[in-house]
């Protein structure tokens, strides 16, 4: 055999030989979501003690990557996981809302980030709260996942059978359900105030030995954690109450920074920290109930409204010697990006045949640019455009301070300039006789611009309605 034959054989056949290896290289992806969890609650975004419980676990990991300070979500909680599971808009996909005792939640037609993980080689699995549908054909397992434990719907479920009167002829006891692909999910016991209060415990566990079970079987992992705190009942579990001496909700607070310290640890025990991407975020603004308000810190509002304290939420993401650590970037990132940033560094395509809002957001998470590829987006309260963020501006289209408030239109659009005005109260609404208000009008034109090209893309895929039955087929 001459040399160069030589040569091309032995490269050929290190070239079989990586397949497996480079197989194996895909990185995990954890991403850990918490429900109402406002920006002002953790250390790193001004929190921690200020709240009455430090957050050192979660403030340590906000310097081992990214911490974004401009990362919106949707204004409440189905919408927000409709738009992270598929990277679309949820006016697109009928998933505008919270509702109660109504068909709901994702079409088998929608294409969800576990779907695509799965269908590139990944074990998949989900421990916590779904939201996007309890019914056949839109549990967890129905849309990409190996297996799920936790709860369908939303956490104040748990107070129904404590409450006035609870009929359980009328209204079956909220349950924790437990499923795998393709099985119908059981029920496990009932979800009430007790149970409400472990529950987290018991996710963070399942977790870890999925983590380990998936490490053994040398298989690449996505693990989708949205836990349950800080939503209402916002109880701590029995060994961390009374563990900050400041109440409930800070104990809670200590809970919650201690549950991410035990993923944290498994990731370094199981030594894969190096190729497991972690994000740790949250998917709407503060509380706003009696008993459990939160807190947005610098930005003022709460969720299921479209102030800056309903949109702007902790998001802080670690990758060892690829995102650079203790880097922290203002630039706008939306709930949408999420799907198609992981596609990139996990391998799976994302679809074709539908229309996709989220943008590719890795080259800013790694330093390769310092700027977002996105100037704004639409901001939708149930299925109306509340208003439009675009650069570091705001229009608001309706006057809503709080989720007990009718909204009600403004005659003329009013304008934030979120770098003088962070609180939104002094619209510009072109003149209104505001003591040093600035001129803003020029900005109406261009955000109309971009909210019509929004509204066009309505009428080229027309939405999916609430309520719509399966099977569900876009006409053509």
């Amino acid at each position: 055999m001459n040399s160069s034959l030589l040569k091309y054989s032995v490269a050929l056949y290190l070239c079989f030989l990586a397949i497996p290896i480079q197989a194996q290289q895909k990185p995990n992806v954890v991403v850990i979501v918490m429900d109402n969890l406002g920006w002002g609650e953790i250390g790193a975004y001004g929190g921690g003690l200020l709240r009455g419980s430090e957050t050192p676990r979660l403030d340590a990991f906000a310097n081992e990557g990214m911490k974004l300070l401009n990362f919106n979500v949707e204004p409440q909680c189905t919408p927000s996981r409709s738009a992270l599971m598929t990277g679309r808009h949820p006016i697109r996909s009928g998933t505008t809302k919270v509702v109660w005792g109504l068909p709901y939640g994702l079409v088998g037609w929608e294409k969800t980030m576990a779907e695509l993980f799965s269908d590139n080689g990944y074990a998949t699995a989900m421990y916590g709260k779904w939201h996007l549908g309890d019914m056949k054909g839109r549990f967890p397992t129905d849309q990409g996942f190996d297996e799920w434990y936790g709860i369908a719907n939303t956490t104040d479920e748990s107070q129904y059978t404590s409450q006035t009167d609870f009929d359980q002829e009328v209204v079956e006891p909220p349950q924790i359900q437990e499923a795998i692909k393709g099985g119908t999910p059981k029920n496990i016991k009932e979800y009430n105030v007790e149970t409400r209060k472990t529950i987290d415990g018991e996710l963070t566990e399942k977790s870890i030995a999925f983590m380990q079970k998936q490490v053994k079987n040398k298989k690449p992992f996505f693990l989708y954690l949205p836990y349950t705190q800080m939503h209402l009942p916002t109880l701590p579990h029995p060994d961390f109450k009374g563990k900050s001496g400041n109440g409930e909700w800070a104990d809670v607070l200590f809970e919650v920074d201690y549950r991410a310290g035990q993923i944290f640890d498994a990731i370094e025990d199981l030594k894969i920290k190096d190729n497991t991407i972690v994000i740790w975020m949250s998917e709407n603004g503060p509380e706003e109930a009696p008993s459990w308000f939160g807190t947005a810190g610098y930005w003022r509002g709460f969720y299921f409204t479209a102030l800056e304290g309903s949109l702007r939420t902790p998001f802080l993401i670690r990758w060892p010697n690829h995102i650079p650590a203790g880097s922290v970037t203002n630039e706008i990132v939306h709930i949408t990006d999420i799907m198609p940033t992981l596609a990139g560094v996990a391998g799976y395509k994302v679809p074709q045949d539908r229309k996709i809002d989220g943008i590719n957001q890795m080259p800013l998470f790694l330093g390769r640019t310092i700027k977002s590829d996105r100037e704004g987006f639409p901001v939708y309260n149930g299925d109306n455009m509340f208003a439009y963020k675009w650069r570091n501006f705001k229009i608001h289209y309706y006057k809503h301070e709080s989720m007990f408030d009718k909204p009600v239109k403004h005659n003329f659009p009013r304008i934030h300039d979120l770098l003088r005005d962070p609180k939104e109260l002094y619209g510009i609404a072109g003149g209104n006789g505001t003591t040093g208000a600035q001129n803003l009008t020029w900005i109406l034109p261009a955000v109309t611009k971009q909210v019509l090209k929004f509204q066009a893309t309505l009428k080229e895929e027309p939405p999916i309605l609430l309520g719509t039955p399966e099977p569900y087929n876009p006409k053509k």
